[in-house]
Formats: structure tokens, C-alpha cells, sequence
């Protein structure tokens, strides 16, 4: 896929789940649980010990659109499109990463918080931008960021909850990041909980989509 093509598959599901763990093997059955959920675009983050090989094995699941997250480095992110990832994040911008991305015609999306950051991110070809930390800002950041650059889509990633997802989306959010309240269920073992909680994610996307 294309990172144009990547990038319309994610804001059509309106929302990534963002995953960590300790082991990636424990993380295969809350990656199994979200999907059943509903919830298939999928952010492994580098925190994860071995994330390339899980990102590896996502790959080949046609079902699921999978990307590297807390990317800090060119080397990096490099590893994990080689691995198969569709789409690369990061906390903040890093030009090296862009660069790789471009080179491979692979999305990025780097945090941002600030104009000045927003900017820097656009200029190297980044058109989706995730607004991270999202609990330092309300939903009508969204609105104020898009008069200047009107041009640019928000993945607010960092506070997203079941009682404000609704209100990023219908503030003009192209789609949103979601981790630890998504898969506090798998802590305790509980992965009908990680199923029911991704899928009231989706229904509640879907209906602000919808308003």
C-alpha cells in the first residue's frame, strides 16, 4: 500500500489502538482481543522487546494495517518497514525519520504540540500529525490548529477515553490513538474486556462520524 492509500484506510477506521507490553507473546492475545472488537489498524510501539518480529507477524494478517510506534530514530524505523509496517509514529518529530519514510514511500505521523512543530512536521511531508500529549489540550485545539493549517490531520493520541472520543472526532479529529485505557482489561488476563471496550470504541467513533 501506498502511504496516501495507508493513510485513507486509517481515517476511514477513525482509530489506531496503540499497544506496550513486557512480552510480545502476551501481547498476541490482547492484539487478538482488539481485533475481535473491531478495532484492525494496530500501532506496535518499540517499547515492546522484540516488537519487529510481532510487527512481522502482523504483516501477513491481511485483516490488520500495522505500524511501529515510539519510533525515535532513523535506524529504527528502517527495521520496522523492512519488518512490514505500514505506518511509522513517533512522540515527536525526527527529520532522519521522515527522510527514511519518504525513502520509502511509508507513512509518518510524529507527535506534535505546538505550531512551530506542526510546521516542521508539514514541511517534511507529514499531512497526518498526531497531537500528542491530547490530555494537555481540549477537543477545540482541533478548530484552532486548522485555521492555519487547514491543510493538516489531527490523530489525537495520549487521554483519549470512552467519555471524550466522541467529542475529539466531532471536533474535526480525522481519527484517534488509543492505549491504555483500551487494554487495561489484558493486565488482569481479562481480554473479553479488551474485546467489549475496543468495540464501544468503534461505536462510539462511528456515531460521532455520523452526528
Amino acid at each position: 500500500m501506498k502511504k496516501y492509500e495507508v493513510m485513507k484506510s486509517l481515517v476511514d477506521l477513525g482509530i489506531v489502538a496503540v499497544i506496550r507490553g513486557k512480552s510480545a507473546d502476551v501481547l498476541k492475545q490482547t492484539i487478538s482481543a482488539i481485533k475481535a472488537g473491531g478495532i484492525n489498524a494496530i500501532e506496535i510501539t518499540t517499547t515492546v522487546p522484540n516488537a519487529d518480529l510481532l510487527i512481522g507477524e502482523l504483516a501477513n494478517d491481511e485483516d490488520v494495517i500495522v505500524g511501529a510506534g515510539t519510533v525515535l530514530d532513523a535506524i529504527t524505523a528502517r527495521i520496522c518497514i523492512m519488518r512490514g509496517a505500514k505506518f511509522i509514529v513517533s512522540p515527536s518529530f525526527s527529520a532522519e525519520v521522515a527522510k527514511v519514510c519518504n525513502l520509502y514511500d511509508v507513512l509518518y505521523v510524529p507527535g506534535v504540540a505546538t505550531p512551530q512543530e506542526i510546521t516542521l512536521a508539514m514541511q517534511a511531508g507529514c499531512s497526518l500529525l498526531k497531537l500528542f500529549p491530547s490530555s494537555a489540550f481540549s477537543p477545540s485545539i482541533i478548530k484552532d490548529l486548522q485555521g492555519p493549517f487547514p491543510q493538516a490531520s489531527f490523530m489525537p493520541t495520549g487521554g483519549i477515553s470512552l467519555e471524550n472520543v466522541g467529542e475529539w472526532i466531532k471536533a474535526g479529529a480525522s481519527l484517534v490513538g488509543v492505549g491504555g485505557v483500551l487494554t487495561k482489561g489484558a493486565k488482569t488476563g481479562d481480554y473479553k474486556n479488551v474485546e467489549d471496550v475496543a468495540r464501544q470504541f468503534v461505536e462510539k467513533v462511528r456515531a460521532s462520524l455520523r452526528a
